[in-house]
This record gives C-alpha cells, structure tokens and sequence, in this order.
C-alpha cells in the first residue's frame, strides 16, 4: 500500500525518515513516497489535506487539524531550539531588546520596519507575534535566503530558523531575540516547532501503524546515527557534516521519539494560548492521535 509523505530536505528530517523510506526497518507492506519541500509549502499543501502523512508547522497545523491529526512520534520539540529575531543593525537590535526589556518604546518608525519570516504559517512567526505583535510589516522569504536579504539591505529584520543559528553571527548580523528562549521563560515548556500529522480519514489501524512505524524509524537513527549520512548530505545544501549534526541534535530528541505527556502539554498550552489571543481560529477538536499497541 503507497503512503503519500511529505517532510523538509532539512537534516532533522532526512535523519528522522531514512529507515523509513529507504526499507531499513520492517514499514509492514507499506510503501512512502517521498514529497520533499520547504515548511511553508508543506503548510500549503496540508491546507488542502493533499499528503496521507506530512510534516507541518505547530502554528500551520491550528488551520489543517480538521483533516489531520498529531502523531505521537517525528515531532520536533525542545529547548534552546528556537527562532532567532536577528538584524544587520547593532543600534536597531538593542533598541528592541531594551523595548522587550521595558526599558523603551516602540517609535512609529520601529513599527513600520520590515521583517523577513521563513512563512505566515511557521511557528516561527506565532512566536514573533506572541514577543513583538506590534511589528506587523512581515515579508515570507525562503528560510535559507533570510540572511542574504537581510545583508542586501531588502529588510530590516529577519527570524531565522534550522541551521541559520549557526551561522548569523559569522556573517556580522546580530541577534536581537532568541524567541525560543522567550518561549521557555514565558511558559516552562519545551517550544513545539513542527510536528507529524496523519489523515483522519484513515483507519484507525493504519494510523496507528504509521505512528510505530516512525517511531521505529527514529529509534533507527539514534541507534544509526551515520547510517543515513550520504542520504542526508544529499539534501543539506553544502552543509559541513559538522554542522548537518549540530542541526539534527539540536532538534531530534526524545519528543522526536514519543511526545510524551510533557510534549502534548506544550502542544496543548501553545494551542489554548493561540487561542487565547486570536492568532488562530478556536476549532476544538482533538489534536492527537489516539494511540494503540
């Protein structure tokens, strides 16, 4: 049986589905085929229900969860994992941290600066309207092209995600927040960034066999880390092996593996959050798959 799967050419991904897609656990007589594309454009593609399984953002899946639900494994949680808010202006990031801090307010000219976002749906961008809503003047960019337009002079700011982190700083841009950390201090919780979503439409014993079957799949990888590594490289964009790993420890972890209650916890509260303050719609059914042995 073939299963539609759609998941980032990111080296978390690549890292958590190699067993998966490429038979080196038992996948039971299913067969996935591979849709690779960026966050923002697996967001879309969830809106129209058009992947049987599919990675998502938290804040993306608040506007698909009539037609998926959360599996149990494959999602990316933690802390210290968080969005970056950088800026190529040293003046202009502390003059926002001193706002953050109350030190300070908003100009209107601050107001109206421009912010490069990795997408309208990401998790990065919920968390940027929770810290600075005031700053409203956002502009979707692919996320691995944030920074150039950033250095061009084409935007003010930028929230950068995934391997980014790592390489701001060497490219004389500064930070302004790291949102992530913003998350934490706020709630305690681990951040949810993205996570794994099945149809509701299919069985229930299906469902459930895809969850194992990623599982089984994480569980691979840690045991494996290098088993995927030219599979992995093949998608990182030039990325140094160093960094390909610092990525993936950074952002498959034991919530990758099963959320646990603690993982649904912050699923939970960042939706009820979202809610609360109308950053999206109040849909209330279950997130979660209802899970079996």
């Amino acid at each position: 049986m073939k299963i539609s799967l759609g998941f980032s050419p990111c080296p978390n991904d690549t890292f958590i589905f190699d067993a998966l897609i490429h038979n080196k656990i038992d996948t039971q007589g299913l067969e996935f085929v591979v849709a690779y594309h960026d966050v923002e454009t697996l967001n879309s593609k969830a809106f129209q229900a058009d992947l049987d399984v599919t990675k998502l953002s938290y804040h993306a899946f608040a506007y698909a969860v009539n037609n998926y639900e959360l599996l149990d494994a494959g999602s990316a949680l933690g802390f210290g994992v968080g969005p970056i808010l950088i800026s190529k202006n040293k003046e202009l990031a502390e003059r926002i941290q001193g706002f953050l801090r109350g030190e300070t307010v908003l100009s209107n000219e601050d107001r109206n600066l421009k912010i490069a976002i990795p997408g309208k749906f990401t998790t990065a961008n919920f968390l940027l309207s929770l810290a600075l809503p005031q700053l409203t003047h956002r502009e979707p960019v692919v996320f691995s092209e944030i920074e150039q337009v950033l250095l061009d002079d084409e935007v003010d700011l930028g929230l950068i995600i995934h391997e980014n982190r790592f390489t701001y700083e060497s490219k004389g841009l500064y930070k302004v927040v790291d949102l992530g950390n913003y998350w934490e201090r706020k709630t305690g919780y681990p951040i949810p960034l993205g996570g794994i979503v099945v149809k509701r439409s299919m069985s229930d014993e299906l469902k459930n066999k895809i969850n194992r079957l990623v599982g089984d799949s994480v569980r691979y990888a840690f045991s494996n880390p290098k088993s995927g590594l030219d599979y992995i490289r093949s998608h990182a964009q030039e990325m140094s092996e160093e960094v390909m790993y610092k990525h993936i420890e950074l952002y498959v972890n034991k919530y990758s593996e099963c959320l646990g209650d603690e993982g649904k916890e912050a699923v939970q509260f960042m939706f009820d959050e979202a809610k609360r303050l109308k950053i999206i719609p109040d849909r209330r059914v279950c997130l979660f798959l209802t899970t079996t042995n």
